[in-house]
């Protein structure tokens, strides 16, 4: 089966504090969303490559590609106003009949084993896989009278990207009217009343969301990260 990825960047900079989109930040000398094509432009597997950024934006890209004269063809879709929205100008591009992953584009530490994991349960017949890991912290639910209850970590799990389904699956379910619930591509697809299939996630996979997350990332990447 071919294999499609989404890579979903439509960020901005306001809760990074910058005028540059988070997803073109630095990152130990390339941008944030650079790391993260590198990886499918570079994996084992091949990826038809879709990425999904807004209008604004595409300069920014084509740019860097020139100046690392990177040929690889790949797809530009056009950002929506939601990331439900982005996903489904995407899809316009997946054939029937194919895997596909939808992947954050500020999640620059995907592994080969991580996408392997949720591959692996597409082509043995399921119909969508996500990775999650443990919650380490402890948790407590707010109420609405302002006070907070105690939940048991142990029946929770934190989601991660890349999340892997049968196309056909995953354009029935972005046919669908967008919710504000529709937090990820796994909550679309549930509507339609699949089995969400659960894989091990990688701890040091973190979505790039603010300084302390560049910050932490600089570290995983081997070199302390910069927004300047």
């Amino acid at each position: 089966m071919d294999i499609y990825v989404i890579i979903v960047a439509g960020g901005s900079g306001k809760r990074m504090g910058s005028e540059i989109p988070k997803q073109f930040l630095p990152l130990s000398g390339k941008p944030v969303l650079a790391r993260t094509f590198d990886f499918f432009r570079k994996s084992e597997r091949h990826f038809n490559i879709i990425l999904v950024l807004p209008a604004g934006h595409k300069d920014l890209w084509k740019d860097w590609c020139m100046k690392e004269n990177i040929s690889l063809r790949h797809i530009i879709a056009e950002g929506g106003i939601t990331r439900f929205h982005s996903v489904r100008n995407a899809l316009e591009y997946v054939p029937e009949g194919a895997i596909v992953l939808v992947h954050d584009g500020v999640r620059p530490f995907v592994t080969e084993e991580l996408a392997g994991n949720v591959i692996r349960k597409i082509e043995e017949g399921e119909k969508a896989a996500i990775p999650v890991i443990p919650v380490y912290d402890s948790i407590r639910r707010l109420t609405s009278e302002g006070g907070s209850v105690p939940e048991d970590r142990s029946a929770l799990v934190s989601v991660q990207t890349p999340q892997a389904f049968d196309s056909t699956t995953l354009k029935k379910a972005y046919s669908m009217p967008y919710r504000p619930e529709f937090t990820d591509d796994a909550s679309v697809v549930e509507q339609l009343g699949i089995k969400i299939c659960l894989c091990p996630g990688y701890r040091y996979n973190i979505k790039i969301t603010d300084p302390e997350d560049l910050k932490l990332a600089g570290l995983i990447a081997g070199t302390a990260g910069s927004a300047d």
